[in-house]
């Protein structure tokens, strides 16, 4: 007889094998079809045997069970001949829907009619692609980059072409290759990076950046470069009003711009899942709010949307900037010339008051303030909630949790109830907000939600997607969203 523990090492071969047959499937769905294909919100393309195993027993913490990997290496299998167009697909909520719908159906035929849309679309209709600049190559700009470049696929999307930066020191190119490939807080870059100092180029698993040297944001002409028609995204929020950002609309290749930081006077702050469909093609420049706004604003408003708010206070406990000094220095602001690494840092913030940029239903309703904090990255935002209508904790809890599954903003909302997390066990995560159930407090209408969020990661994610609203090439994303099923406490 076997003994326990060889059975469950067998039992561990037999997950790694059904894992590595798994690998050219994603690989070929993305590759040839535009195909990104992810369990729960954690992309599978480009992800180790491990990373896939990773990702399939992380299921348990949604649906209270490990994803079976004999259930989605026959769907990828399947989806492998529908001859898909570009969709977005997660594999773990169709194979659920499959066994919740599918009933006397084939995995085939099922398949076939959730995803009719983009059935039989492979090369028909593709986009010829966006061009984008990053203009500065900061903290963000840099997580940009990695994103665009793993969302590159066969270049119908988004299409990094250049990063526009003021020259630093004589080996200016190698240094900004460096941080690109080593990060401190998010680890190596995955994959290749070469670098062409005469040409001034970085090439970075196939996509090749221009590295432009400029001081003045209307001085560039991109179309030198072949760039055409370009969305540039400022992440150096130096300038947050039209006038300063319409520089950039001087330039010849470039018609849009997007700031990755809140904008001031008429401009739009968006928070995509709340007010992006606000986005018109008249729209030549628009900003992605703050880090802080894009984690509070989806929770809030599915708050508000079930419970009402009728006022709150939301108190941000930051991760330190480079806005801030490592020791004690001069600096304009009030308190943040004390050291960033020694101490707590009262400071303000207006991400309460932008929120009702993107809600204006809560406008008036929300005070804040913000405490940064001796930790690189990952911040937490709680929200001190007063309701119209009460509630249990276990019914706001539900209902959240609920929301981040089957709801419009389940790519903005996560939810977990661990009682072990800490700050850097959501370095990483793509969703703008994480409610921490297990921290809830309600009692009858008074409400305090404890939402952390990768102020980093996460909101590049978000800004990706602003991006892919912007230029239009957002895909599909399948199974399709369902408003969230009422809770039966309700």
């Amino acid at each position: 007889m076997l003994q326990e523990s060889d059975l469950a090492r067998a039992t561990w071969i037999d997950r790694e094998a059904l894992a590595e047959a798994m690998i050219p499937l994603i690989g070929r769905l993305y590759r040839e079809n535009n195909v990104v294909t992810s369990v729960h919100g954690r992309g599978l393309v480009n992800q180790s045997v491990v990373g896939l195993l990773k990702a399939h027993r992380f299921a348990r913490h949604i649906d209270d069970a490990e994803l079976p990997l004999g259930e989605t290496l026959p769907l990828l299998q399947a989806l492998s001949t529908l001859r898909l167009g570009a969709a977005s697909i997660d594999v773990a909520r169709l194979a659920m829907a499959y066994k919740l719908e599918g009933a006397g159906q084939s995995l085939d035929g099922f398949l076939r009619e959730q995803l009719a849309d983009v059935v039989e679309r492979q090369g028909i209709d593709e986009q010829t692609g966006t061009d984008v600049v990053l203009y500065g190559f900061g903290r963000i700009g840099r997580l940009l980059a990695r994103i665009l470049i793993s969302h590159a696929g066969g270049g119908q999307g988004l299409r990094l072409r250049a990063v526009v930066v003021r020259r630093g020191s004589e080996n200016d190119l190698i240094k900004r290759a460096s941080l690109l490939r080593r990060d401190s807080v998010h680890g190596p870059f995955e994959g290749t990076i070469t670098v062409d100092t005469v040409n001034n180029t970085i090439l970075a698993n196939g996509t090749l950046i221009q590295v432009i040297y400029s001081s003045d944001p209307a001085s560039v002409d991109y179309t030198k470069f072949g760039i055409h028609d370009a969305i540039v995204v400022d992440n150096t929020g130096r300038w947050r009003d039209a006038e300063g950002l319409s520089q950039h609309l001087a330039c010849p290749g470039v018609s849009r711009v997007l700031l990755t930081a809140p904008g001031k006077g008429a401009l739009k702050n968006i928070v995509h899942g709340i007010n992006h469909a606000d986005i018109d093609l008249s729209d030549t420049i628009v900003t992605a709010a703050s880090c802080t706004t894009n984690a509070i604003t989806p929770v809030l408003k599915a708050v508000n949307d079930r419970f009402g708010i009728v006022d709150g206070h939301v108190e941000t406990v930051h991760s330190f900037t480079n806005d801030q000094n490592l020791i004690d220095n001069f600096h304009s602001g009030d308190r943040r010339g004390r050291s960033a690494a020694l101490n707590m840092v009262l400071t303000e913030t207006g991400a309460a008051k932008a929120v009702a940029k993107a809600l204006p239903e809560l406008a008036g309703k929300l005070t804040g303030n913000a405490i940064r904090v001796p930790t690189p990255d990952v911040s937490m935002a709680i929200l001190n909630l007063t309701l119209a209508n009460g509630t249990t904790r276990d019914e706001l809890n539900t209902y959240l949790r609920t929301m981040s599954l089957h709801s419009e903003l389940h790519k903005q909302i996560d939810y977990i109830d661990s009682p072990e997390v800490v700050s850097s066990d959501f370095l990483g995560s793509r969703r703008a907000g994480i409610v921490d159930g297990l921290a809830t407090i309600c009692t009858d209408n008074k409400a305090v939600l404890y939402v952390w969020y990768d102020n980093e990661f996460g909101y590049s994610c978000q800004v990706i997607r602003v991006l892919e609203e912007m230029a239009g090439v957002h895909p599909p994303v399948f199974p399709k969203v369902r408003n969230a099923e009422p809770v039966a406490a309700f």
